[in-house]
């Protein structure tokens, strides 16, 4: 026994069965703009205005060929057939380009903004390149200007009395000798200190005294008792005993 046919399924939609033509858009989009391009261009028209010509010269002179007599209604019923094609195939290469150009616009707005972007990331990397080259100068400076100060530092001589021109005695150390023990224990007891009740050191110099004999000012009021020493066998080298009081008695 032969099978039953397949029942129809209610639940699925039936399939259609009529006739279909397909069309390629892209095929047919072409078409229309080469069609739309060639209407708009000075060899169709010359070509149409001698068609019209001919055709106007021939239904009116020809008697024996006269298929559209005046007032040529063959003539405009192609015009309109014509004109009915050609509005619908200009707006559709119309349409096309409108998208072409729609594409383009958002593939330009897209690389602007691609380029605004690295624009803004150049114009950050640029900064922070000036940023770090004045902070490389600055530290440059200042290494430059430590180099100089200790330069100047290292070319200035230690400050240290000039020795005056040695008297008689031939450049003795007179600060050593029993005249200066005696010197310093009449004037402060044999103390270096200074300060309060003891302002000019071990031998009570005066600034003026200090200063004649090679004594730095920046020295008097701090200076040890080597260098005070120095002072004192300057003074006394150069003939300036009398200006210790306790020198006679010495």
């Amino acid at each position: 026994m032969a099978d039953a046919p397949a029942r129809r399924r209610l639940d699925q939609p039936r399939s259609g069965r009529r006739f279909s033509f397909d069309i390629d858009p892209e095929t047919f989009g072409r078409l229309s703009e080469n069609l739309a391009r060639f209407i708009g261009t000075g060899t169709f028209l010359f070509w149409q205005t001698l068609v019209v010509i001919i055709w106007i010269v021939l239904n009116l002179f020809a008697v024996g060929l006269r298929w559209d007599p005046y007032p040529f209604i063959l003539l405009n019923l192609a015009f309109s057939t014509q004109a009915a094609y050609a509005a619908p195939l200009i707006l559709l290469a119309q349409n096309r380009q409108d998208d072409r150009d729609r594409a383009n616009i958002d593939r330009d707005r897209e690389v602007a903004a691609r380029t605004q972007a690295d624009t803004e990331f150049l114009a950050r990397e640029l900064a922070a390149v000036r940023l770090a080259q004045k902070q490389a100068a600055a530290k440059a400076a200042q290494a430059a200007k430590a180099a100089q100060a200790a330069q100047k530092a290292a070319a200035q001589p230690a400050t240290s009395p000039s020795p005056a021109a040695s008297s008689s005695s031939g450049g003795s150390d007179p600060a050593h000798s029993p005249l200066g023990v005696c010197i310093r224990n009449a004037e402060e007891g044999g103390s270096y200190a200074w300060g309060p009740g003891n302002g000019g050191g071990a031998y009570q110099f005066q600034i003026g005294t200090w200063e004649k004999y090679g004594g730095a000012a920046s020295e008097f009021g701090v200076a040890g008792p080597s260098y005070q020493d120095q002072i004192f066998d300057n003074a006394i080298n150069a003939g300036g005993a009398s200006n210790w009081t306790a020198y006679d008695g010495c």
